[in-house]
């Protein structure tokens, strides 16, 4: 596997947005679970930087919580991943990548494009996070997964299309000019070997 300085330098970038996005966030009363602009990181990332990049930049916000360096919300730990919203947080790395790879095969052009891209992005960009997300939130708090549906999927639904369709306006111009290949291509950069 060949990881490009360029693509490096990306991914870090992406994990910035997503450690920045986190403190944008707005508690629910009612639920653990707060309301934040993440989940449109971890869209961005695979939509813009493809499946290896996109896969990588957020897994690198993950790993780094659960080594305990303050990063989302301003905190970390293996407590973060361990907490009400871990179940949430570590399938992350997995809907960029799946967003990658399911966007590589489409143009976003035209109505049809546009729209293909929204429901890849609402699938995998949200709705995936819930399977692990919501049985977890069930788990540590000892709840029905009813119960946890309540909690940590139905208030959400509306804000995460909101963030689908501005993933999908923010990803379709930038994948004109500058696809996943050409912002990571280690043609034009230094490239690492990794064995």
């Amino acid at each position: 596997m060949k990881l490009s300085l360029r693509g490096i330098v990306f991914s870090a970038l992406m994990a910035a947005i997503l450690v920045i996005f986190g403190y944008i966030s707005i508690p629910l009363g009612f639920s653990p679970v707060p309301i934040t602009l993440q989940t449109l990181a971890v869209m961005l990332a695979g939509g813009l930087l493809g499946p290896l990049y996109g896969f990588l930049s957020i897994a690198l916000v993950v790993v780094l919580t659960g080594l305990g360096f303050p990063l989302l919300h301003g905190t970390g730990g293996l407590g973060v991943l361990l907490g009400p919203t871990g179940g949430y947080v570590i399938i992350w790395p997995f809907a960029a990548l799946l967003i990658g790879l399911l966007l590589s095969k489409v143009q976003i052009r035209g109505f049809k494009g546009f729209l293909l891209a929204f429901i890849i992005l609402e699938i995998f960009g949200s709705l995936f996070i819930y399977v692990t997300g919501v049985p977890w939130l069930a788990y540590r708090f000892s709840m029905s997964l009813s119960d946890a549906m309540i909690q940590g999927f139905y208030p959400y639904i509306i804000g995460d299309l909101i963030k689908a369709v501005f993933a999908t306006i923010i990803i379709a111009p930038i994948r004109i000019v500058y696809p996943p290949q050409r912002l990571t291509n280690p043609m034009h950069s230094n490239v690492i070997k990794m064995n």
